[in-house]
């Protein structure tokens, strides 16, 4: 995955100062219509919350409300996504191509990028349109067609901004343009040969737009168009896999647990945050290596994007680092390595994301949101704790100040961060005290970082700073969304054509040993973690994974977490990990610099995965207490 791809380049994302006249109007009502809808999500839930308190009663509806609004803003982020140039992408190959190529690259990928958009559009549109004929009503009397047509709508922008993304000038623009209606028309209309005769060459087409820069939906959207048109199968069925993934009950959950860590992020709690860590472990041998860990897996189990805590943090802790006599490249290595290791503990977007797709496949596996935040925390505490020892080990023999514990720093720090110190307690409280559902919870967990970060701390203000926040965070979250609804129809086809039971077979008759099959498991999920997004890796492999788990025995929650702690490995592997690429560009630094720097911490990270893997009771322990 590109680095592109969360922060935009500069040719592509510009500031919104920088945008005049209509655009900029535009701009501004897109954004506040999806800070809208992701202000009701949060609102909604909590309304909920009193009425059944106060009044045993609810909102009619209350909760296909609140999973459509997911539905919308997965879409209108995904859109926003694509006028910023923002669209989560894999190729890194348009980073080094220069003049004419390079453009080439651009209006290829975009072509392929947007022919591909508007097909889906169709399907959409199709699926309305069947939906529409059903006459099924969400509630007062509002027919669910009328929400369900954010579908196609915002296909038909994210095409149209692709389009406008592939080159800079309008000549390069019109290009594209041709070449999208002539591919439309001529695959939609007058197909030179029979379907299946074009799927082989669609496909490696498709793959040359991906290296070209093409987003990861793009890929996995198109595979699956591409195989539903070589079967003659009605495509309008990915879309209808899209709005079921997307409306899933518990997927809420995501962008609410996201905009907390987003609130956090904008707000000043990371240098709140690493004064406490540094009153409490400054004076250590490494510990600068200890604040730097812990901050890095706080941050990072709230925004689940490891990329977001290494663009936040790292300004904040490299000097830090740097002034306790730690070596650059130590210090970039574990800034670096760091960055991923939030993702096994609660509210990680992960763990909920592996809960929701393992219980659909699999719907005796027994995995639940609870059950996974509770198996991440032992094998999340074990890699944090054997990063802390490698930073230790890189430490200064004695502390670089020369002082001694002192409470009376101790005390004020903590007093001064003692309401977002409190927030994890506030989101587990809430979700394992009973009154509230895991989207509740989530609900409750954003509404209190959004109370202390303008109320408590004034961090942010309530009409300037916080909409701006809800969109970046819609932003970010329609990308992922996005990649889900397409993956979920490629997954569909795999499960439709017994990919799983074939690949059960197979795999069982070939290897006899839970143990090996186990050692080969890490060396596939290393492999995917090279070649796929965690999230897109999420939906489309853990349907194949599953079954072949059961089959040797192994609890779905423990495969689960060595899935997840292998890819969270796979974010450091040479040289396609997204954390390489966020490290450079956030420090200024070669991506072989980088890479070079973080050998140490993926060898750490193996041994710990490795521990995880063969010692099941550090994943299985704690869920064993819920029922």
């Amino acid at each position: 995955m590109s680095s592109e791809a969360l922060i935009g380049s500069p040719e592509i994302a510009r500031p919104e100062a920088e945008v005049t006249g209509w655009r900029r109007w535009l701009r501004q009502g897109e954004n506040l219509a999806v800070s809208l809808a992701l202000g009701a999500m949060v609102l909604l839930p909590l309304t909920e919350i009193v009425l059944r308190k106060a009044f045993q009663t609810g909102i009619v509806g209350g909760s296909q409300f609140l999973q459509h609004f997911t539905l919308i803003i997965g879409l209108m982020g995904g859109a926003l996504a694509a006028r910023d140039g923002r669209l989560l992408s894999l190729s890194t190959l348009s980073n080094f191509l220069r003049g004419r190529w390079r453009a080439f690259a651009r209006i290829a990928s975009g072509t392929a990028a947007a022919t591909i958009t508007l097909f889906l559009c169709v399907a959409a549109w199709q699926f309305v349109m069947s939906e529409r004929e059903g006459g099924k009503i969400l509630a007062y009397d509002i027919p669910i067609w009328v929400i369900q047509m954010v579908l196609p709508v915002g296909f038909c922008a994210i095409a149209m901004r692709l389009i406008w993304r592939s080159a800079d000038s309008w000549a390069a623009r019109l290009i594209t343009l041709c070449g999208v209606v002539a591919l439309v028309f001529w695959l939609g209309f007058r197909p030179p040969m029979e379907p299946e005769k074009w799927v082989v060459p669609l496909m490696v087409s498709l793959l040359v737009a991906m290296a070209l820069g093409a987003p990861i939906f793009v890929m996995l959207g198109g595979a699956a168009l591409i195989f539903f048109w070589g079967e003659e199968l009605p495509i309008a069925s990915i879309s209808l896999t899209h709005y079921s993934m997307v409306t899933n009950p518990t997927l809420p959950t995501i962008p609410l647990f996201t905009l907390a860590g987003y609130l956090l992020a904008e707000g000043g709690a990371s240098k709140r945050l690493v004064r406490v860590f540094q009153a409490l472990f400054g004076q250590l041998r490494g510990g600068p290596a200890i604040v730097t860990v812990v901050m890095c897996a706080f941050f990072t189990s709230f925004t689940g994007a490891s990329g977001v805590t290494i663009l936040a943090l790292g300004g904040l802790l490299m000097p830090v680092l740097i002034a306790a006599k730690y070596t650059e490249r130590s210090a970039l290595g574990l800034l670096t390595g760091s960055g991923g290791l939030g993702l096994l503990f609660p509210p990680s977007l992960p763990l909920i994301l592996f809960a929701i797709v393992a219980s659909s496949n699999v719907k005796s596996s027994g995995v639940t949101i609870e059950k996974m935040f509770l198996a991440g925390l032992l094998p999340g505490l074990l890699l944090v704790i054997l990063t802390c020892i490698w930073g230790i080990s890189q430490g200064q023999k004695r502390p670089p100040s020369g002082e001694s514990f002192s409470w009376k720093e101790v005390r004020p720090a903590i007093w001064e961060a003692k309401w977002e110190l409190a927030l994890p307690v506030v989101a587990l409280v809430a979700l394992f005290g009973g009154f509230a559902t895991p989207v509740e919870a989530a609900a409750v967990t954003a509404f209190y970082a959004l109370i202390i970060e303008t109320i408590v701390y004034k961090d942010l203000k309530l009409t300037r700073d916080v909409p701006r926040v809800l969109s970046e965070c819609a932003l970010l979250v329609g990308g992922v969304l996005l990649i889900l609804g397409v993956a979920l129809g490629f997954t569909n086809y795999l499960v439709d054509a017994q990919i799983p039971s074939r690949g059960v077979e197979w795999v069982t008759q070939a290897i006899h040993s839970k143990y090996a099959f186990l050692l080969v498991l890490n060396l596939f999920l290393l492999a995917v973690g090279c070649l796929m997004d965690i999230f897109s890796a999420i939906v489309v492999v853990v349907p194949l994974l599953v079954p072949l788990g059961v089959a040797y025995g192994i609890d779905p929650i423990h495969l689960g977490i060595i899935f997840l702690a292998n890819l969270e490995l796979g974010l450091l592997t040479p040289t396609v990990g997204i954390n390489l690429f966020l490290s450079s560009y956030r420090f200024n630094k070669p991506v072989l610099e980088v890479t070079r720097a973080v050998i140490p911490m993926q060898i750490v990270l193996l041994i710990g995965v490795l521990l995880i893997t063969y010692f099941p009771f550090l994943t299985t322990f704690l869920p064993s207490f819920l029922k």
